[in-house]
């Protein structure tokens, strides 16, 4: 099977660079890699090396944003593939990682959407350096035994998650959820639905480093907290339960930690983002595309 690797990025040369190389280690290697950015600034010269004979690396640039990026990819991609990988550039998978998904894709035609394990999960704390999570990739192959081998799931992770892409049919990723575009890996994937099963495999896994430049503000994403989960339970891409407990869960972290928060997290930001947000919602004014005009305002 033809595995195309897509990482999209923005301001992250060397990271893009380290994690490329890191790619090269691969037991079974990418057949394409595609490196989505707003402009060929973001990627550097040096982002092309360590790269494993025979791999083709394609950088390609459009409008700035992870759904946005992430389509420039698909539309390159989807009839020239047979896996579509979606990789964070601050994942890094651990070594047996894309052929045991060429394993599983190929072996199971009811596949429609695999995700792996980030077990090292920085986006939940302060995050890892690069050299923190390379260390702890041996521990988190070990940590494999625990997860279920397969487990049926209501949508992706987008840290690491793959497609077939004979399923995509035209699904693209959604792109008024623009710039880090929270949520879009659940209303992506929960799409695949009808098209096949939705599964995590316990024998995927890997870091996700967690890194925190590159990010929007602390107002915006607390914005998107409360508007973008609404938006997809009116798109019906995610169940009302779910999103309900998704902001109500973040309301109330950024409310108890506003006092004292954490050196990596704008709580504060993010509180003034959620309560805006939510007078919009009252109002019946569900736009996620207005992060796009909070976007250099003071928290």
């Amino acid at each position: 099977m033809h595995i195309t690797v897509v990482i999209a990025t923005i301001n992250r040369p060397e990271l893009v660079a380290r994690t490329l190389g890191h790619l090269a280690g691969q037991q079974r290697a990418p057949d394409q890699i595609i490196l989505s950015a707003p402009g060929p600034e973001h990627l550097g010269d040096s982002s092309l090396i360590n790269i494993p004979r025979g791999v083709t690396v394609r950088g390609v640039f459009g409008a700035r944003g992870s759904c946005a990026q992430r389509n420039v990819a698909l539309d390159m991609a989807e009839h020239a593939t047979d896996i579509i990988v979606f990789f964070d550039d601050d994942f890094l998978p651990s070594p047996d990682y894309l052929a045991n998904l060429e394993t599983a894709f190929a072996g199971n035609p009811d596949y429609a959407v695999i995700r792996g394990h980030a077990v090292m999960d920085g986006a939940h704390g302060a995050g890892f350096t690069f050299e923190e999570g390379i260390a702890g990739l041996p521990q988190v192959g070990a940590v494999a035994a625990r997860y279920p081998a397969v487990q049926d799931l209501a949508g992706g992770y987008g840290c690491n998650m793959s497609v077939r892409a004979s399923a995509v049919c035209g699904l693209r990723f959604d792109e008024r959820l623009p710039l880090y575009g929270w949520q879009e890996d659940i209303d992506f994937t929960s799409q695949f639905r009808p098209r096949g099963r939705i599964v995590a495999l316990g024998n995927l896994t890997g870091v996700h480093l967690g890194v925190k430049g590159g990010r929007v503000s602390g107002l915006c994403f607390g914005y998107s907290q409360v508007v973008n989960p609404v938006y997809l339970i009116r798109k019906g891409t995610m169940t009302a339960n779910f999103g309900r407990r998704l902001i109500l869960r973040n309301l109330a972290a950024n409310i108890a930690r506003s006092l004292r928060p954490e050196p990596w997290i704008d709580r504060r930001g993010r509180l003034r983002g959620n309560l805006i947000a939510a007078a919009h919602v009252l109002l019946g004014r569900i736009e996620p595309e207005y992060i796009l005009k909070l976007q250099g305002k003071r928290p």
